[in-house]
């Protein structure tokens, strides 16, 4: 009980700033940005030869799923990071303005080492979805000093990557990042939050999510693979926004926060680029 009570302790937000933790958010956020930008180069990017730098346009690729990945990182790194500020004890113009932009921070250097890159290149269509995702998380603090409407992210194993799993992952943890085909992400807004009414659980959110299918390469007219059948899908479905689950434990609150970039599986209905209405009885 007492280890429970003091993790319970120290995982619960400062009243006021606690220069202990602020410095120790700090320095890890440093230091994890650091090592995973030096791994990227050592493990990534040392494999491609290295150029002047160059640009690409690339908007048009994978159905935009990559843009929307974007999107999402962007979101999510500046949320932990405004979090972790937060449980610092840091005011809140502070954490929207060194944590809320971490995102955008991070994924601005990722990007210019695809600049230097001869198989990438930067790409200011990127760059907008990176913008965005910052903007969606500090535009809603600073509208409604809350996240009503959260990006979450979905996932299902697809035969797409068994094609091309140099491509579109090797395993299922490769495949959680590459494969376009069976991602999906959601915007997830809470009811409670935006119709103000007691009718629904102030947990119940409604999601909609966007995916697609059918790409093996980037580009839709690439000779190698031909005839690639490319659908769009667009789905309707519920989800539980976890932060808002009532709680007295700080450790429970934390896990629930974490898992919160994941949407809830639930009955879901689909629609799609060929026109078609499809009913998933439990969508991931």
């Amino acid at each position: 009980m007492d280890c429970q009570s003091g993790l319970n302790k120290f995982l619960k937000p400062s009243d006021s700033l606690n220069k202990t933790r602020r410095n120790a958010v700090v320095i890890s956020e440093v230091a994890l940005a650091s090592v995973t930008l030096i791994s990227l180069d050592q493990l990534w990017y040392s494999d491609y030869e290295r150029s002047s730098f160059q640009t690409v346009n690339d908007s048009k690729e994978w159905l935009q799923m990559d843009k929307l990945g974007h999107v999402f990182s962007s979101y999510q790194i500046g949320r932990f990071s405004a979090n972790s500020l937060n449980w610092a004890g840091v005011s809140k113009r502070d954490q929207l303005l060194y944590g809320g932009t971490l995102g955008l921070g991070f994924l601005t250097a990722v990007e210019i080492m695809d600049g230097f890159s001869e198989e990438w290149g930067f790409s200011w269509s990127d760059m907008a979805a990176n913008a965005l995702g910052t903007g969606i998380y500090i535009g809603q603090e600073l509208l409604w000093e809350e996240q009503r409407i959260s990006l979450k992210y979905s996932f299902h194993r697809t035969s797409y990557a068994q094609q091309r799993p140099g491509v579109l992952g090797n395993g299922l943890y490769e495949e959680l990042l590459k494969d376009y085909n069976g991602q999906t992400y959601w915007l997830s807004a809470n009811l409670e939050s935006f119709l103000k009414t007691d009718f629904f659980p102030n947990w119940l959110n409604l999601a909609f999510g966007n995916s697609g299918k059918g790409m093996l390469t980037g580009a839709s007219n690439d000779q190698s693979f031909p005839n690639q059948n490319r659908v769009r899908q667009y789905f309707l479905s519920l989800d539980v926004d976890l932060s808002r689950i009532k709680t007295n434990s700080n450790f429970l609150r934390t896990i629930l926060d974490i898992l919160n970039v994941i949407k809830v599986p639930f009955p879901t209905l689909e629609y799609n680029s060929t026109g078609a209405f499809k009913w998933h009885f439990l969508y991931f």
